[in-house]
């Protein structure tokens, strides 16, 4: 029997959860853009998305392309768990890690979710862990320079959830991000980053040697 949902934090629901700010739907549909660059060209891959969101938007877009998909966060729509080939674990990604196995996937998705975390670095090294070797790692972070048009559209404008923005721990720039990828195992010559969405996202690719 799979284990129950744990609730999310105080004042915060799983992503998806509610109806998508047109800025939102911006973002997530140029994430996607980028996801799909750099998955494996195969249409039996295994994935697993830590903080899938409610409605695991980028799970479904992909299913054309998967042999497997897992998903975590803290609750997921039915209509999504009524999907053929699609597992979910509900419950924080920090009490999840111990239901994974290593050299499980073939990608990771850990899309907007990294600076949520207080501690980052666990599930990093889980990720090194679980892929299979020539695996790739996808990681996607608002900027320092993010920082403040985020704030602004969440706080002044309404254009975006402000209880998301109050629940960032951290945010990045490739200074920041690239020792973390380092000391969870991958290789300096296997990183790649690129800063997109008008220099608000940084995106890094880190594949297992």
């Amino acid at each position: 029997m799979p284990p129950a949902p744990v609730d999310a934090p105080p004042g915060r629901d799983p992503f998806g959860t509610q109806e998508l700010t047109p800025v939102d739907r911006f973002g997530v549909w140029l994430s996607q853009r980028a996801i799909s660059r750099y998955l494996p060209r195969r249409s039996d891959i295994d994935i697993l998305e830590l903080g899938c969101g409610f409605q695991a938007k980028n799970l479904l877009a992909l299913k054309p392309r998967v042999r497997r998909a897992v998903g975590i966060d803290f609750q997921i729509s039915d209509a999504a768990k009524r999907v053929l080939g699609m597992e979910f674990i509900e419950g924080p990604i920090e009490g999840s890690m111990a239901q994974l196995s290593a050299s499980s996937f073939d990608a990771i998705l850990f899309i907007s979710v990294l600076e949520h975390l207080w501690d980052p670095a666990p599930a990093l090294r889980g990720c090194h862990e679980w892929l299979r070797p020539g695996g790739v790692l996808l990681v996607n972070v608002p900027t320092w320079l993010g920082k403040g048009f985020l704030e602004y559209s969440a706080f002044s404008l309404g254009t975006s959830p402000k209880v998301e923005i109050d629940d960032h721990k951290m945010y990045y720039d490739k200074r920041d991000l690239w020792p973390l990828l380092v000391k969870a195992g991958f290789l300096p010559s296997n990183i790649r980053m690129n800063y997109h969405k008008f220099r608000l996202n940084l995106f890094a690719v880190a594949r297992k040697a």
